[in-house]
């Protein structure tokens, strides 16, 4: 289980807090789902997602607001009086003095945003995925390739970091040397970053530590980056039976996601960087419909009247 503090969300999203004397240090969020508490407003509390942030729009305004005084202080007493993260007021709306007062004697605090509901769910359960997504860390090198998040793996001293800074010449970007930081953002997207101590330089050996950044410029990095490939360099051995045709693509698990990975023998001469580059464009080709393999292999299936 990971978390993340109700300070960094106020920060991050501009929120108002309207409960100044509510102690919102330590107070930790763990969970991305956001929950609207209609069902509880009507005096339904099976199932409440108390532990979630709750959020009140317009329409859970307009229904307090309907209720009269003795309801609603009953209402918004048994809300409170389970163990909330904190209380979001969408639109702007101000929160009701019974909110207030059962916000303060149960340690909740109520913030407020000018945005819409929908919008500000939206937002926060975006970015409440990437805070608290399982993670691990790899040993390799993530760089932007075309836009192609390839991730370079394999033992250590086969020469990742040097094919990482020929790319980087060739305009290509640093995302992270040797430790990964490897996010599971859905069921689809694995994100790559760096540590923020080792960020935006790379090793190679014989030479030492490079400061990307300041050598290549700010267009050099990027922080982050999806990862659609995994490249795996091995050493060269005489007799293997290497794909040289890619027609099944081999999948690598990372946290639950089946990533492409390709298999790359190392021998002195291979232009390793370029390889990489004609990986990532035939990954963006398969992505758009074309798989050149399987062209080929039509074309030999079909006969001379494919040549004609």
């Amino acid at each position: 289980m990971y978390s993340v503090s109700l300070k960094k969300i106020i920060k991050e999203f501009g929120l108002t807090i309207l409960t100044e004397n509510v102690d919102i240090d330590g107070k930790l969020v763990e969970t991305p789902e956001i929950n609207r508490p209609a069902l509880q407003l009507a005096g339904f509390f099976e199932y409440f997602d108390s532990e979630r942030l709750q959020v009140i729009g317009i329409v859970e305004y307009t229904y307090l607001s309907k209720m009269s005084p003795e309801k609603r202080e009953e209402t918004l007493q048994k809300i409170f009086s389970h163990k909330i993260p904190a209380v979001v007021m969408c639109r702007g709306l101000d929160a009701f003095p019974e909110m207030i007062d059962y916000a303060s004697k149960n340690n909740v605090p109520i913030l407020q945003t000018d945005d819409t509901t929908s919008d500000f769910m939206s937002e926060i359960i975006r970015w409440l995925n990437v805070q608290l997504a399982p993670r691990m860390t790899m040993h390799g090198v993530l760089v932007d390739v075309y836009g192609e998040g390839i991730l370079i793996i394999g033992e250590s001293g086969i020469g990742k970091s040097e094919v990482a800074l020929e790319l980087i010449k060739r305009g290509h970007r640093l995302v992270a040397d040797d430790a990964v930081e490897v996010k599971r953002v859905s069921h689809e997207t694995v994100v790559g970053s760096c540590p923020g101590l080792i960020r935006d330089f790379i090793e190679v050996r014989g030479v030492g530590v490079i400061n990307v950044k300041q050598m290549f410029g700010v267009q050099s990095v990027k922080e982050a980056q999806g990862i659609d490939l995994i490249i795996k360099f091995e050493n060269w051995e005489k007799g293997k039976q290497y794909d040289r045709l890619g027609l099944e693509a081999e999948y690598m698990d990372v946290l639950g996601n089946q990533i492409v990975c390709q298999t790359i023998p190392v021998r002195p001469g291979r232009n390793l960087a370029m390889i990489c580059e004609s990986a990532a464009i035939s990954r963006r080709q398969k992505k758009m419909g074309y798989n050149a393999a399987q062209d080929l292999s039509e074309r030999i299936m079909g006969g001379k009247e494919n040549f004609e």
